[in-house]
């Protein structure tokens, strides 16, 4: 749980004050938004939930708070460890890639 906390502050951190056009860049914008997608559709398996679709909100810059608000999604579920560091894992990559 902390390392995916952490990943997600810092990759949070690193494109938090990012403009509409840095997140145009290199697909960006469409990098995180897939992220935010798999760890939603990683709480909706740990709660035995179907998986929906997280909504693209019509500004980018709400993509950190996105990605917070369902990482702590993620956490709240209570997945395996094994989940939690996959999860993690998957952050840290993505904000690599950025």
């Amino acid at each position: 749980m902390d390392e995916l906390t952490r990943a997600v502050e810092l990759l949070a951190r690193q494109v938090g004050h990012w403009t509409p056009e840095r997140w145009a860049r290199s697909g960006r914008a469409d990098r995180t938004h897939a992220l935010v997608q798999r760890l939603a559709d990683r709480a909706a398996d740990a709660e035995g939930e179907p998986r929906r679709p997280v909504p693209r909100l019509p500004s980018d810059l709400a993509l950190p708070d996105q990605l917070r608000v369902i990482a702590a999604d993620l956490v709240a579920a209570q997945p395996s460890p094994t989940v939690l560091a996959d999860a993690a894992d998957d952050v840290t990559a993505v904000r690599r890639s950025l």
